[in-house]
């Protein structure tokens, strides 16, 4: 399984790489919305995490790009903000899941249920 981490925050990278440590998965980061693209080519992770506010381009516009580049990408929507406009932004854009960051543990129950469904 590969993985993409799109934060720009490098300790938030390193706790969600904590988080998936023990899944089988190559792990690959970017620090900011307008590297994901060109990451997500590069890479072609099975699951994209993807933060919401970053500096030169947001979480929303990054996952939308990816979209219409790649429809059947897995993009998850990682943010601090749990709002019904940007869940239901993200959602517009493209992302299939959206976690709160307090609950970073949804990644790995997340990841552990596509393993799970992917080795039956």
């Amino acid at each position: 399984m590969n993985l993409l981490i799109v934060e720009d925050s490098e300790r938030m990278r390193r706790m969600l790489k904590s988080v998936v440590k023990g899944i089988p998965a190559e792990v690959y980061e970017c620090s900011d919305g307008s590297e994901a693209r060109a990451a997500y080519t590069h890479h072609h992770p099975d699951w994209v995490f993807m933060d919401i506010e970053m500096k030169d381009v947001d979480g929303i516009t990054a996952t939308r790009q990816i979209m219409t580049d790649f429809p059947d990408a897995r993009v998850v929507i990682v943010s601090n903000h749990d709002s019904d406009d940007l869940r239901a932004a993200a959602t517009h854009a493209g992302a299939c899941a959206y976690i709160v960051k307090e609950n970073l543990l949804e990644v790995r129950r997340l990841l552990s249920a596509c393993e799970s469904t992917n080795s039956s």
